[in-house]
């Protein structure tokens, strides 16, 4: 491999990381951004039930949850990337079906009609960004 090649792809490499890196703090900063509207300003106490007890949702939680979840598609997207023929279409797939499985949480655990809707708004807005974003368009085939 000659100096240039090696150049271009550590420049995409790069390029390629860093627009993964915004796509994930990009979710965590909408759903923290919904977290803001919706508690503080609208009033809405963001609640889960936890057996017995009820849980505050704060943003400390929102943001953390959001971060775990966009490393953890990162990592599976960089692992389809080795070893499968479509990787972008393998994810979006896998993706779509875990974003559907945990609307269940605040579908069963939401205290309250509207908390059960911000907290649906909020996976909703993660689960968007990373399907859409992390693979990006060099990947999409």
């Amino acid at each position: 491999m000659t100096n240039d090649m090696q150049r271009t792809d550590t420049i995409n490499t790069t390029a390629r990381r860093t627009g993964r890196a915004t796509t994930v703090a990009a979710g965590a900063a909408g759903v923290l951004l919904l977290w803001v509207v919706n508690d503080p300003w609208a009033g809405i106490d963001l609640a889960v039930r936890q057996g017995d007890a009820t849980r505050h949702i704060g943003p400390v939680a929102v943001v953390m949850t959001a971060l775990i979840a966009g490393l953890a598609a990162w990592g599976l997207l960089a692992l389809l990337e080795r070893t499968v023929r479509r990787p972008a279409r393998t994810f979006r797939i896998i993706a779509l079906i875990v974003l559907v499985l945990s609307l269940a949480g605040p579908l069963g655990s939401g205290v309250g009609t509207s908390s059960r809707l911000v907290l649906l708004g909020m996976h909703l807005t993660v689960g968007a960004a990373l399907i859409i974003g992390l693979p990006g368009r060099r990947t999409c085939r």
